[in-house]
């Protein structure tokens, strides 16, 4: 199995998410990690959606998804993309391990978001790869909680989804 990370814009109502994850269900895909949000135009979302798949039977399940209604386009990126996670964790810290938590989290550009007399929480962005180094350190001072989102990620340089430099409106029937 190959990781593949999906870009599909989305006309933004309701079901659609429903409707999209419960292709990936049928053909027994396992998503890795799914974030939905809005773009630049309200009537649109972008779904990153990241899977598990050969190439193949990805292929059969983009023809899928380009046949919904309310799929505008789809986009496979590739490793040069853009992608990113944010994570949100509480480390136990009490005074003796404050100094220890505090320098971890400039090591890695994480941002101090709460402190109280036994834990710090820490707001974290970067690669898979970066929030699990982070993760590796802080274990040994004790993980409270923990909540991580899914990869949201974008093509570089100048190109958007359409190919042109704005995203076209979506023409809604009453």
């Amino acid at each position: 199995m190959t990781r593949h990370t999906l870009s599909v814009l989305v006309e933004n109502k309701s079901g659609v998410l429903a409707r999209v994850s419960a292709l990936f269900s049928r053909r027994g895909f396992n998503i890795e990690s799914l974030a939905v949000g809005p773009t630049e135009n309200p009537d649109l979302s972008r779904m990153t959606i990241v899977a598990d798949a050969e190439s193949q039977p990805l292929e059969q399940i983009t023809k899928q998804l380009n046949k919904l209604i309310e799929v505008i386009k789809i986009v496979e990126l590739d490793t040069a993309a853009v992608q990113r996670e944010l994570l949100l964790v509480k480390v136990r810290a009490p005074l003796a391990d404050r100094s220890q938590v505090l320098q971890t989290a400039e090591l890695f550009r994480a941002r101090v978001i709460d402190v109280n007399t036994d834990t710090v929480t820490l707001e974290a962005t970067g690669t898979p790869d970066k929030l699990q180094a982070l993760l590796a350190v802080l274990a040994p001072l004790g993980i409270k909680e923990m909540a991580q989102s899914g990869t949201v990620a974008l093509g570089r340089g100048p190109r958007s989804m359409n190919g042109a430099g704005t995203l076209r409106p979506v023409e809604r029937t009453a």
